[in-house]
């Protein structure tokens, strides 16, 4: 038995956030649909955990859509969902709007798709 998993890695339906554009549009679809942003940064090991476990728990049949922010690349993107949600930034960071209200946020190890799939 080896460390490594030979489980398949599940491929989630990620939108990836690469504009502010998207991230308006996205807001506008929470006004009355649940969405979710996974703040990613792709220096950090801890942000890599916190992917890597989220991906591993989240259920596909959840009704909810997911964006993913590389925050590296698109750092304005993240303090603009900073500034639009009222959420502090941090790194990895999940937040969650439906119906134009904040329902879920945690950071870190935290970050539970388990407990935001009750909240669905």
């Amino acid at each position: 038995m080896g460390f490594f998993s030979s489980k398949p890695k599940k491929q989630l339906p990620w939108f990836h956030l690469t504009s502010e554009e998207q991230l308006k549009q996205a807001l506008v679809e929470a006004e009355t649909e649940t969405v979710l942003f996974f703040k990613h940064s792709t220096r950090c090991s801890i942000s890599s955990m916190a992917l890597t476990r989220f991906e591993e728990n989240w259920n596909l049949d959840n009704k909810c859509t997911i964006y993913f922010l590389d925050l590296i690349s698109y750092r304005a993107i993240s303090n603009l969902i900073a500034e639009l949600t009222h959420v502090e930034h941090q790194s990895p960071q999940v937040i969650v709007i439906r119906n134009n209200e904040l329902i879920y946020t945690a950071t870190h190890g935290a970050i539970d798709a388990r407990q935001i799939e009750q909240l669905l």
